[in-house]
């Protein structure tokens, strides 16, 4: 069985257009909408009164999932070393990976898989705070809660570190929500979507609400106005499903590519933003792109082209001009 990481999704949408981002990105209009209004706070997946109990197909997803993260392992794959000597790169390197990870779509116009055939984009990121909350499907216990939230602010500490972008958790208002949901838990998943983006694609929707098993977690980014490339608003999913480091390399990929990281690259190693599934977390190659990506000397909205001087400077500073 040949089993891929790859297979995660990754959609990003602006108000004005719609990228997807997995192995890649996407690229397709959408119509634009009135800003939705206010949203109550503490809005989430909330918890039923009573235990919910699995369902045969969830907890066969499970076996999956576990039997999946087991074969890669066996493998030597998902490492969580952040690369070493057999993974050396330069500053050549960085730069070529960036414009790949930051400026390209893997999928084509529509919200669907279609494989992409558009040249390079404009590079789109956060100038805003970004403000992670984490939600949970019914079906999700509460000592599973309190594990996927310290996973994520630990993780979010680290973004925040790295980039030198205020990037926090918070219990209240949020612009980068994180859900945590089984299969069971699609008409809480419904709501709370809708609830937060009205103007989300049907097609797009499906995708949370029934995605292939192929398909681990994903994440959403929305442009703050229409024709803009700066993110204001981003959605991710994260099966509940999964087992730890299957979990883990899904919260590290969703939370870096709903920051800019959008696509993925073969080129790209030491590296998560790649179909091969080497690298499971974030790696020292990856924290040199986000830092190149929040870096105040690029903005949103420049081209591969107009970056490029900016970034042969910025990764030649990064790695002592090797």
């Amino acid at each position: 069985m040949t089993a891929k990481l790859t297979s995660r999704l990754k959609i990003a949408l602006a108000a004005s257009a719609v990228f997807a981002l997995g192995a890649c990105e996407l690229l397709a209009p959408v119509t634009p909408v009135p800003v939705p209004p206010a949203r109550p706070s503490g809005l989430g997946v909330q918890p039923p009164a009573a235990v919910v109990e699995q369902s045969k197909a969830s907890r066969d997803l499970a076996v999956y999932y576990a039997r999946l993260q087991n074969d890669l392992l066996a493998q030597g794959l998902m490492r969580t070393d952040g690369g070493g000597p057999d993974t050396s790169y330069k500053s050549a390197d960085l730069i070529r990976n960036f414009e790949q990870v930051v400026f390209y779509d893997e999928y084509g116009p529509g919200g669907g898989l279609t494989a992409s055939t558009q040249g390079p984009g404009k590079l789109r990121r956060w100038d805003a705070p970004v403000r992670i909350k984490t939600a949970f499907g019914p079906s999700v216990s509460a000592p599973n809660r309190l594990t996927f939230s310290d996973e994520v602010a630990g993780y979010t500490n680290r973004l925040a570190r790295i980039s030198g972008h205020p990037i926090s958790t918070t219990g209240g208002k949020a612009n980068f929500h994180v859900i945590f949901a089984s299969s069971d838990d699609r008409e809480a998943i419904a709501q709370t979507i809708r609830a937060l983006r009205p103007d989300m694609q049907d097609s797009t929707l499906n995708l949370f609400l029934n995605p292939p098993r192929s398909t681990h977690c994903l994440v959403v980014a929305y442009a703050n106005a229409v024709g803009s490339q700066t993110y204001g608003q981003a959605i991710a999913l994260i099966r509940a499903e999964h087992p730890d480091q299957l979990r883990l390399s899904c919260i590290h990929e969703e939370l870096a590519q709903g920051l800019g990281l959008a696509n993925d690259s073969p080129a790209a190693r030491p590296s998560i933003f790649n179909d091969d599934d080497e690298f499971s977390l974030l790696t020292s190659h990856d924290e040199m792109l986000l830092k190149m990506l929040c870096d105040p000397r690029l903005r949103s909205g420049m081209s591969a082209s107009e970056a490029r001087p900016v970034l042969e400077q910025i990764a030649n500073e990064l790695t002592g001009g090797v």
